[in-house]
């Protein structure tokens, strides 16, 4: 196991551009794992760990800013479209961007080609369909478009399976972050060994959707995070932007941005840093959820937030660095 430990200069110059106003909050990031420091330096485990197998060169902000290929926002192109769960928080953490969820969808209205997995006996879907199927509804005022799943992705016959894909647009499934998912008796596993027809989409009526615990709530939240700012991987400071091999690794992650992956994205959207810290708050201290707004007659549910407790303390610290302790 090892950290990886960048000097006060090196990351000085890697954040750069700020305001006086947050000049004491972002340079909290210069002195990573001091005591009381609201951010943390990088620790590899392993050689499994993504940073170890997938060498990159660290982004600085400067870099990020002068780079040609930066998608750069607009008023014509500021909406993130979700094709499913998750728009409350989507809205908080990217602040600035309008968030729209798209009324759900059934497997057989996408079309999509599927398979059961030979080793675990799920139901997965063929990503590459899933992407043509979400291009083909992207709006002219998108951002990105993105669809999410509790049913189980593979990308081709070759792989096992795939938890997420970004390639513009975006689709991920968070079946996998069930804790039971890996266990023999889990209810989406069929019955029977079965080599189903292309279009037989019964098979999805009534399949099994895991139920949504805090953890599997925080995961998804931070898989989400991740992948619709799915620019660059971080590796300066812990951050949710680092990449991630295993689960265990992901769970490692912070569920917000380090320094200077939080200028790259207030650069690119345009808010105020507190706001933003005070919108995931609501979020978090917000009882209940609405699970599809306009698109859907469901009624608010229970929102399982208990994993969510080491976030909510830290998002405090960082309010309170910004000197609007008062309004939390």
């Amino acid at each position: 196991m090892s950290i990886l430990c960048h000097s006060v200069d090196t990351l000085q110059a890697a954040l750069v551009k700020y305001t006086k106003e947050e000049r004491q909050f972002l340079e909290e990031g210069l002195h990573p794992g001091h005591p009381g420091s609201l951010f943390q330096p990088i620790t590899v485990h392993s050689d499994s760990n993504w940073i170890s197998s997938h060498p990159e060169e660290p982004q600085s902000f400067e870099r990020f800013y002068r780079d040609p290929r930066r998608r750069k926002l607009d008023t014509s192109h500021n909406t993130i479209y979700i094709q499913t769960i998750g728009e409350e928080y989507c809205k908080a953490f990217f602040s600035g961007l309008s968030v729209k969820l798209l009324p759900a969808v059934t497997v057989a209205e996408t079309r999509c080609s599927f398979r059961v997995n030979d080793n675990s006996q799920n139901l997965e879907i063929l990503t590459g369909d899933l992407l043509q199927f979400l291009w083909n509804k992207k709006s002219k005022d998108a951002f990105c478009i993105v669809g999410i799943t509790l049913i189980d992705l593979y990308p081709n016959e070759s792989w096992n399976f795939i938890s997420t894909l970004c390639v513009g647009m975006g689709v991920f499934s968070f079946a996998r972050y069930d804790d039971e998912f890996y266990s023999r008796p889990y209810a989406g596993r069929l019955r029977k060994s079965r080599r189903p027809k292309q279009d037989d989409y019964s098979l999805f009526d009534g399949y099994h959707i895991p139920p949504i615990t805090s953890t599997m709530l925080l995961r998804s939240c931070k898989t989400m995070a991740h992948e619709i700012g799915h620019i660059y991987h971080c590796q300066w400071l812990t951050c949710v932007m680092q990449g991630s091999n295993h689960l265990e690794e992901s769970d490692r992650r912070p569920l917000d941005f380090c320094p200077i992956s939080l200028r790259k994205l207030q650069t690119a959207v345009g808010f105020d840093i507190g706001k933003r810290y005070k919108a995931l708050l609501e979020w978090i201290e917000n009882d209940h959820t609405n699970s599809g707004g306009e698109a859907s007659a469901c009624q608010a549910v229970p929102k399982p937030t208990e994993a969510f407790h080491t976030f909510r303390m830290w998002l405090c610290r960082c309010l309170d660095t910004l000197g609007q302790k008062e309004d939390v």
